[in-house]
């Protein structure tokens, strides 16, 4: 086995634990999914999906050393990502409960009001979410600075990120068609205006345990 496939497959097998926890990401695909419909969860998967090159690109740079290491840059980005989870989780909270047209053969989509945004800003939420995510500049730093080697070509390492995009959007893809099912929208219209609750508390939620996160993986 090559050293390059073994970097590879170490570095998928760690990120695909963590791309399967909970956490942001995954609260924003299920609130776009049941609110929005399937469309717009899938466009949001391929949003967060973009933010990994994001991340890949300023980590070998050299620019997450900065990030992680400068308390202000830290901050800074720490408190943005906080304030757009705390606005996306109140706007979520405030809206109407999304009613379901359960008769569709094609795995539904909510019955919302006409778009007043199109694909564009549900890729934008997407990347933002996960772009706006300090704990990931942490991750990248401490993956790619344990686990790749410096001598890894640049293109290479890029190659990773793409493996890692890729696992992400296909992860929330399914997250995005469990979410928009049938089964799953029958028992989301019994619960009408509390999911949105729930939703926004949770993403208001993460906002305020990722204001209190620490620049501590150095």
């Amino acid at each position: 086995m090559s050293s390059h496939l073994a970097e590879f497959l170490t570095i998928m097998a760690v990120f695909s634990l963590a791309a399967v926890t909970p956490g942001p990401d995954f609260a924003m695909v299920v609130r776009q999914s049941v609110v929005r419909g399937r469309r717009a969860g899938i466009i949001t998967s391929f949003g967060i999906g973009a933010a990994i090159f994001f991340h890949a690109a300023y980590t070998v740079a050299g620019i997450g050393l900065l990030v992680a290491h400068s308390i202000l840059a830290f901050n800074v980005l720490k408190w943005a990502g906080a304030a757009y989870l705390f606005y996306v989780g109140v706007k979520t909270w405030r809206a109407p409960p999304p009613s379901y047209q359960v008769d569709l053969a094609d795995a539904p989509a909510p019955a919302v009001a006409p778009r007043r945004y199109g694909d564009a800003s549900d890729f934008t939420l997407g990347f933002l979410t996960n772009a706006l995510n300090p704990k990931a500049v942490l991750f990248f730093l401490s993956i790619f600075t344990t686990v790749v080697s410096p001598t890894t070509p640049q293109s290479m390492q890029m190659g990773y990120a793409a493996g890692m995009a890729g696992l992400l959007v296909v992860w929330f893809t399914l997250v995005s068609v469990f979410f928009t099912g049938r089964a799953v929208q029958a028992q989301l219209s019994r619960i009408g205006r509390w999911f949105n609750r729930i939703t926004g508390a949770a993403l208001v939620g993460l906002g305020i345990r990722l204001a209190f996160q620490r620049a501590s993986a150095h």
